[in-house]
């Protein structure tokens, strides 16, 4: 990079992640202000300071720096390096929301990457670990990221006090694959993990029971497996959660997860999971609203063809990212209705021109 990089501008606290994503990935600096600036408390939160050390270890050569308020920040990225990792992340966030920058950076490292996170497992605001690992993986396969890609979940920890580990091992690509996704199929079974960390094992079967008293009127094949962690592994708080994911014929998965709360009885977690696990289904789309942003990420960053993916409507954070990804690559979608003849249909197909991304940082090994 002879000539100075023009500086991406952005403004918010909203869509930090992706940002500092794109920047590494397309090797532009980025510019964050006005972060909470506003807010009684302005400035970066503790877990977007994580963040930033974090991204600071998985790479080589970037350099950060946040202004004194913390309300702006300035990256200039360096190299993926990957390798061994190890990161405590804050019990404000849980370990998820580090995976899903380190599932987006990992294939493009230098040297395949080892992570090892701490923290809290499961919480409200991200993907769980077992969503990650039963949905967010398998979605990476379809780019052809898929030897020696796993995600172990060693201790499971509870909010508030956290406890949990999981590592995550990601191999090295050169380049991903054209995505080519346009057949939703129909949904054939489901699958979905309950787990419950010291409170009374019997709330993990109970979430079973009643999940299945909804999902079962809709189709025969649906397997809940009750994960149980004891003693050590099972972190410091306890806890219960339930983690639901549809799949369909052609592959498409949908997931759903509902989580403990204070005083709400395990059925109605139950329930609350269900029953977004269909409406996610109702929303259509080969890729669940979770994982669009993944998905089209890795079409823009695919080889030199038109890659096509059908999906639902975009959520507000996938239509950011869209505007955020155009200044970064410079890559527009086009985005037509799947099924224009019938008017109920809310799928639509987005298809874009791979930039031919390959990753350089692997022949410098």
């Amino acid at each position: 990079m002879a000539q100075a990089a023009t500086v991406l501008h952005f403004s918010g606290h909203q869509y930090l992640r992706y940002r500092l994503v794109l920047s590494i990935l397309s090797g532009k600096p980025v510019r964050i202000d006005k972060i909470r600036a506003d807010d009684k408390n302005p400035g970066l939160r503790d877990y977007e300071v994580s963040l930033l050390r974090f991204l600071e270890r998985v790479t080589n050569g970037t350099i950060i720096e946040i202004s004194v308020t913390g309300t702006a920040i300035l990256l200039k990225p360096g190299i993926i390096a990957g390798g061994s990792v190890t990161h405590d992340c804050p019990l404000s966030r849980s370990v998820g929301y580090f995976l899903e920058p380190a599932i987006m950076l990992a294939p493009f490292a230098k040297k395949p990457l080892q992570l090892t996170l701490r923290g809290i497992t499961t919480d409200e605001y991200d993907l769980s670990v077992d969503i990650i690992r039963t949905v967010t993986l398998p979605h990476l396969q379809l780019f052809g990221v898929s030897d020696g890609l796993e995600l172990r979940i060693k201790k499971r920890g509870s909010a508030p006090l956290g406890g949990g580990e999981v590592q995550f091992l990601s191999p090295i690509v050169k380049q991903v694959k054209t995505l080519n996704f346009v057949d939703a199929g129909k949904i054939k079974r489901i699958r979905g993990i309950s787990h419950a960390v010291r409170v009374n094992p019997q709330f993990s079967n109970r979430m079973i029971e009643t999940a299945r008293s909804v999902l079962n009127r809709y189709i025969p094949d649906i397997y809940l497996y009750s994960d149980v962690y004891k003693g050590e592994e099972s972190g410091k708080s306890p806890g219960y959660a339930l983690s639901l994911l549809a799949e369909s014929s052609t592959g498409a998965m949908h997931c759903a997860e509902a989580i403990s709360k204070p005083g709400v009885p395990p059925e109605d977690i139950a329930l609350l999971a269900a029953r977004s696990l269909l409406s996610e289904i109702r929303s259509g789309g080969a890729v669940d609203r979770q994982h669009q942003t993944l998905v089209l990420l890795m079409m823009v960053l695919g080889s030199e063809d038109v890659g096509r993916c059908r999906m639902g409507e975009p959520t507000a954070r996938t239509i950011q990212f869209l505007r955020d990804v155009k200044e970064c690559f410079g890559t527009a979608f086009k985005i037509a209705a799947a099924d224009p003849s019938n008017p109920d249909s809310v799928d639509l197909i987005f298809s874009c021109y791979g930039n031919g991304y390959v990753n350089a940082n692997r022949s410098l090994a």
